[in-house]
Formats: structure tokens, C-alpha cells, sequence
């Protein structure tokens, strides 16, 4: 099916909800709404179907034997349940073993793992996953804090209240110490 195909079944699908729930499709604010999201939802679902190892493209060869933190990486991305948007920050510790990437590349990978229906902790499972495969580090932490909308603005509607994730390879696994470097890493502005 080609991505024009595909559009305009979304488009035909997305003014069959909006008839579904009682809107007047015709109505002026309405007319162009399922062109403006088929076009969000490509944007928002690229990832679908796409490696999260190709995020860490180029790897360098580097002696480096400290940890490496990037932190507040933001993301937004839709709950597989509800179709619904959950957002928040990742933040990425890594011990380098001969292998370091462009610290960009985190951000790419944060990106790229968020364009698809998604769950918060398949989501952290994916990014330590992919960092662990394709660098080979000593140790990966990935922690990850969301806003579910899903929970925030419908169901039990409990505005303000967070999750966080967290996985822990190698090295973090078997060393609090690192794990506690990497919360403090965390914590410093």
C-alpha cells in the first residue's frame, strides 16, 4: 500500500470516528481535521517498524573509562491503549568499553523509539537494549519519567502523577555505586 493509499484511508477512517461520535464532518472546523491528522499520524508513528539500533549509527573508538550521562532527553509519544499521548524525559548512563557514540545519537534513539504506539516500559527496554547491542558498553541505566494522559485526563483522571522506569545491564546491574553516581548525575543543574 502506497503512503498516499494509506493516507487517505486514514483520512476516510478518521471522518468515520468524527461521524461515529456525532460531529458534523462538514461543519467548518471540521473540514480539513482527518487531512491534518492522517498528516500528524505519519509523523507521530515514523518509528513503526523501524530498528531503534539504527539511531546509534557511528560509534568511535575511545579510551574513555567514566561514565557518560545524557540527561532530559524529552519525548512524546501515544499510549498503545488509548491512542493518547504520554510525554516526558529519558535520561541515558552508559559505561563506555572501547565504544562511545555522538551524543546526538541518544536523542535520535529517545525519537525513534517514541514515533510508535508505546508502552513507557517497552520503551526504556528498547533504548538499554539497543545501546547495550550495538555499543557493547560495560553497563547501560536508562530511566525514563512519562505523564500518561491516559490516566492524567480521562479515566481515573489523576492530573500531576507520574511514572518512572528504570532498567539497569551489565555493570548497573551489580554495582549500587554506579547506580547511585548515575541518580546524582541526574540531580545537579
Amino acid at each position: 500500500m502506497t503512503v498516499e493509499t494509506r493516507t487517505g484511508a486514514l483520512e476516510d477512517h478518521i471522518k468515520a470516528i468524527l461521524e461515529l461520535v456525532g460531529e458534523d464532518t462538514e461543519r467548518e472546523g471540521l473540514i480539513e481535521t482527518p487531512r491534518r491528522v492522517a498528516k500528524m499520524y505519519r509523523e507521530v508513528f515514523e518509528g513503526v517498524g523501524v530498528d531503534p539500533e539504527v539511531a546509534l549509527t557511528t560509534t568511535f573508538e575511545e579510551a574513555y573509562e567514566g561514565m557518560v550521562v545524557v540527561k532530559d532527553i524529552t519525548y512524546y509519544t501515544f499510549c498503545e491503549h488509548h491512542l493518547i499521548p504520554f510525554f516526558g524525559k529519558a535520561h541515558i548512563g552508559y559505561i563506555p568499553d572501547g565504544r562511545v557514540v555522538g551524543l546526538s545519537k541518544f536523542a535520535r534513539l529517545v525519537e525513534l523509539v517514541s514515533k510508535r504506539p508505546q508502552v513507557q516500559e517497552r520503551m526504556t527496554r528498547q533504548m538499554a537494549e539497543a545501546i547495550m547491542n550495538v555499543l557493547e558498553p560495560q553497563g547501560v541505566i536508562v530511566s525514563v519519567e512519562g505523564q500518561h494522559l491516559c490516566m492524567c485526563a480521562r479515566g481515573v483522571k489523576k492530573p500531576g502523577s507520574g511514572t518512572v522506569t528504570t532498567i539497569k545491564k551489565g555493570s548497573f546491574k551489580e554495582n549500587d555505586a554506579l547506580v547511585t553516581e548515575f541518580e546524582r548525575a541526574l540531580a545537579r543543574d
